[in-house]
Protein backbone atom coordinates (compact mmCIF):
# COMPACT_ATOMS: atom_id res chain seq x y z
CA UNK A 1 0.00 0.00 0.00
CA UNK A 2 3.03 2.48 1.05
CA UNK A 3 4.55 1.72 -2.03
CA UNK A 4 1.36 2.75 -4.47
CA UNK A 5 0.70 6.07 -2.39
CA UNK A 6 4.13 7.05 -2.91
CA UNK A 7 3.53 6.05 -6.67
CA UNK A 8 0.27 7.35 -7.63
CA UNK A 9 1.00 10.67 -7.07
CA UNK A 10 3.72 10.34 -9.33
CA UNK A 11 2.42 8.79 -11.76
CA UNK A 12 -0.58 11.07 -11.77
CA UNK A 13 1.83 13.80 -12.13
CA UNK A 14 3.59 12.53 -15.20
CA UNK A 15 0.38 12.26 -16.92
CA UNK A 16 -0.63 15.12 -16.10
CA UNK A 17 3.19 16.83 -17.34
CA UNK A 18 2.76 14.83 -20.90
CA UNK A 19 -0.84 15.73 -21.48
CA UNK A 20 0.21 19.26 -20.63
CA UNK A 21 2.81 18.66 -22.90
CA UNK A 22 1.09 17.55 -25.79
CA UNK A 23 -1.23 20.12 -25.43
CA UNK A 24 1.42 22.77 -25.98
CA UNK A 25 3.02 20.87 -28.43
CA UNK A 26 -0.46 21.44 -30.80
CA UNK A 27 -0.89 24.54 -29.87
CA UNK A 28 2.40 25.95 -31.08
CA UNK A 29 1.50 23.70 -34.21
CA UNK A 30 -1.68 25.63 -34.39
CA UNK A 31 0.17 29.07 -33.71
CA UNK A 32 3.17 28.44 -36.64
CA UNK A 33 1.07 28.18 -39.88
CA UNK A 34 -0.90 31.24 -38.96
CA UNK A 35 2.11 33.03 -37.90
CA UNK A 36 3.78 32.23 -41.26
CA UNK A 37 -0.03 33.49 -43.10
CA UNK A 38 1.00 36.65 -41.27
CA UNK A 39 4.66 37.04 -42.07
CA UNK A 40 3.62 36.55 -45.75
CA UNK A 41 1.47 39.24 -45.62
CA UNK A 42 2.88 41.90 -44.04
CA UNK A 43 6.54 42.09 -44.57
CA UNK A 44 6.19 41.23 -47.98
CA UNK A 45 7.86 45.01 -48.45
CA UNK A 46 10.62 44.46 -46.11
CA UNK A 47 11.38 40.21 -46.39
CA UNK A 48 10.47 40.83 -50.60
CA UNK A 49 13.62 43.68 -51.16
CA UNK A 50 16.05 41.55 -51.03
CA UNK A 51 14.57 38.62 -53.29
CA UNK A 52 12.94 40.92 -55.54
CA UNK A 53 16.14 43.39 -55.96
CA UNK A 54 18.44 41.09 -56.03
CA UNK A 55 17.13 38.38 -58.53
CA UNK A 56 15.33 40.59 -60.52
CA UNK A 57 14.06 39.08 -63.42
CA UNK A 58 12.36 40.34 -66.33
CA UNK A 59 8.53 39.35 -65.15
CA UNK A 60 9.93 41.51 -61.50
CA UNK A 61 9.79 45.09 -62.82
CA UNK A 62 8.90 46.78 -66.22
CA UNK A 63 9.30 50.36 -67.79
CA UNK A 64 7.41 52.34 -65.77
CA UNK A 65 9.12 50.87 -62.51
CA UNK A 66 12.43 51.37 -63.98
CA UNK A 67 11.62 55.50 -64.88
CA UNK A 68 10.16 55.76 -61.63
CA UNK A 69 13.26 55.17 -59.66
CA UNK A 70 15.22 57.18 -61.95
CA UNK A 71 12.92 59.94 -61.86
CA UNK A 72 12.35 59.84 -58.13
CA UNK A 73 16.03 59.72 -57.13
CA UNK A 74 17.06 63.04 -58.54
CA UNK A 75 13.83 64.25 -57.34
CA UNK A 76 14.30 62.93 -53.87
CA UNK A 77 17.85 64.52 -53.98
CA UNK A 78 16.79 68.12 -54.83
CA UNK A 79 14.68 67.66 -51.94
CA UNK A 80 16.88 66.71 -49.33
CA UNK A 81 19.44 70.14 -50.99
CA UNK A 82 16.67 72.07 -49.71
CA UNK A 83 16.10 70.69 -46.42
CA UNK A 84 19.86 71.26 -45.63
CA UNK A 85 19.28 75.06 -46.81
CA UNK A 86 17.34 75.09 -43.76
CA UNK A 87 19.80 75.15 -41.18
CA UNK A 88 20.71 78.28 -40.15
CA UNK A 89 17.96 79.84 -41.91
CA UNK A 90 15.02 78.24 -41.17
CA UNK A 91 13.01 80.00 -38.18
CA UNK A 92 9.66 78.25 -37.60
CA UNK A 93 9.74 75.32 -35.62
CA UNK A 94 7.10 73.23 -38.31
CA UNK A 95 9.27 74.03 -41.17
CA UNK A 96 11.80 72.54 -39.29
CA UNK A 97 9.84 69.56 -38.41
CA UNK A 98 9.09 68.75 -42.19
CA UNK A 99 12.65 69.08 -42.75
CA UNK A 100 13.23 66.61 -40.18
CA UNK A 101 11.08 64.55 -41.47
CA UNK A 102 11.67 65.07 -45.22
CA UNK A 103 15.71 64.11 -44.91
CA UNK A 104 14.14 61.19 -42.43
CA UNK A 105 11.89 59.46 -45.25
CA UNK A 106 14.02 60.14 -48.52
CA UNK A 107 17.52 59.31 -47.99
CA UNK A 108 16.52 55.87 -47.53
CA UNK A 109 14.11 55.64 -50.21
CA UNK A 110 17.03 56.80 -52.37
CA UNK A 111 18.98 54.22 -51.59
CA UNK A 112 16.32 51.53 -51.70
CA UNK A 113 15.98 53.24 -55.52
CA UNK A 114 19.43 52.30 -56.35
CA UNK A 115 19.65 49.04 -55.41
CA UNK A 116 16.27 48.00 -57.43
CA UNK A 117 17.59 49.53 -60.81
CA UNK A 118 21.38 47.88 -59.83
CA UNK A 119 19.10 44.40 -59.48
CA UNK A 120 17.43 45.37 -62.64
CA UNK A 121 20.42 46.05 -64.50
CA UNK A 122 19.35 49.47 -65.07
CA UNK A 123 21.48 52.97 -64.83
CA UNK A 124 20.90 55.14 -61.66
CA UNK A 125 19.97 57.98 -64.08
CA UNK A 126 18.48 58.58 -67.55
CA UNK A 127 19.21 62.15 -67.47
CA UNK A 128 16.58 64.84 -67.45
CA UNK A 129 14.81 64.71 -70.83
CA UNK A 130 11.72 62.99 -68.69
CA UNK A 131 10.53 66.23 -67.82
CA UNK A 132 10.26 65.24 -64.02
CA UNK A 133 7.70 68.33 -62.54
CA UNK A 134 8.39 69.90 -59.41
CA UNK A 135 11.71 70.21 -59.96
CA UNK A 136 13.30 73.66 -58.93
CA UNK A 137 15.33 75.69 -60.95
CA UNK A 138 19.20 77.34 -60.33
CA UNK A 139 17.58 80.42 -59.56
CA UNK A 140 15.07 78.73 -56.96
CA UNK A 141 17.64 77.66 -55.19
CA UNK A 142 19.44 80.46 -55.04
CA UNK A 143 16.69 82.42 -54.05
CA UNK A 144 16.20 79.82 -51.31
CA UNK A 145 19.65 79.85 -50.22
CA UNK A 146 19.52 83.96 -49.75
CA UNK A 147 16.62 83.50 -47.74
CA UNK A 148 16.27 83.98 -43.75
CA UNK A 149 13.72 83.50 -40.76
CA UNK A 150 10.57 83.89 -42.19
CA UNK A 151 11.08 84.77 -45.47
CA UNK A 152 12.85 81.31 -45.86
CA UNK A 153 9.72 79.69 -44.36
CA UNK A 154 7.74 81.10 -46.86
CA UNK A 155 10.19 80.36 -49.56
CA UNK A 156 10.52 76.78 -48.29
CA UNK A 157 7.12 76.14 -48.00
CA UNK A 158 6.05 76.95 -51.33
CA UNK A 159 8.36 75.49 -53.14
CA UNK A 160 8.30 72.26 -51.51
CA UNK A 161 4.56 72.34 -52.21
CA UNK A 162 5.55 72.34 -55.38
CA UNK A 163 8.11 70.16 -55.17
CA UNK A 164 6.00 67.50 -53.19
CA UNK A 165 3.13 68.01 -55.75
CA UNK A 166 5.48 66.42 -59.02
CA UNK A 167 6.52 63.65 -56.45
CA UNK A 168 2.88 62.76 -56.05
CA UNK A 169 2.31 63.37 -59.87
CA UNK A 170 4.99 60.80 -60.80
CA UNK A 171 4.23 58.12 -57.76
CA UNK A 172 0.59 58.10 -58.99
CA UNK A 173 2.07 57.13 -62.62
CA UNK A 174 3.92 54.51 -61.44
CA UNK A 175 0.76 53.01 -58.92
CA UNK A 176 -1.01 52.91 -61.66
CA UNK A 177 1.48 52.01 -64.83
CA UNK A 178 4.62 49.70 -62.33
CA UNK A 179 4.48 46.21 -62.22
CA UNK A 180 6.72 45.55 -59.72
CA UNK A 181 5.10 45.32 -55.94
CA UNK A 182 8.00 47.06 -54.10
CA UNK A 183 8.32 49.70 -56.04
CA UNK A 184 4.81 50.52 -56.26
CA UNK A 185 4.18 50.15 -52.45
CA UNK A 186 6.94 53.09 -52.08
CA UNK A 187 4.88 54.56 -54.81
CA UNK A 188 2.02 54.39 -51.96
CA UNK A 189 4.14 55.58 -49.46
CA UNK A 190 5.40 58.50 -51.24
CA UNK A 191 2.05 59.92 -52.12
CA UNK A 192 0.47 59.27 -48.28
CA UNK A 193 3.50 61.42 -46.85
CA UNK A 194 3.98 63.91 -49.23
CA UNK A 195 0.14 64.68 -49.65
CA UNK A 196 0.28 65.06 -46.10
CA UNK A 197 3.37 67.41 -45.95
CA UNK A 198 1.42 69.58 -48.86
CA UNK A 199 -1.54 70.00 -46.75
CA UNK A 200 0.75 70.63 -43.50
CA UNK A 201 2.90 73.08 -45.91
CA UNK A 202 -0.14 75.23 -46.54
CA UNK A 203 -1.35 76.09 -43.03
CA UNK A 204 1.80 76.99 -42.12
CA UNK A 205 2.14 79.36 -45.36
CA UNK A 206 -1.45 80.84 -43.69
CA UNK A 207 -0.16 81.81 -40.53
CA UNK A 208 3.06 83.24 -42.06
Amino acid sequence: MRTFRKRAPRALALTGAVTAAALLLAACGNDDPMKGMDHGGSPASSSAAPSSSSSASAGDFNDADVMFAQMMIPHHQQALEMAKLADGRAEDADIKRIVAAVEKAQDPEIQKMKTWLKGWGKPESAGMDHGMTGMMSERDMKDLAAAKGKDFDRKFAELMIAHHKGAVEMARQEQKNGGNAEAKALAGEVVRAQEAEIAELGKILDRL
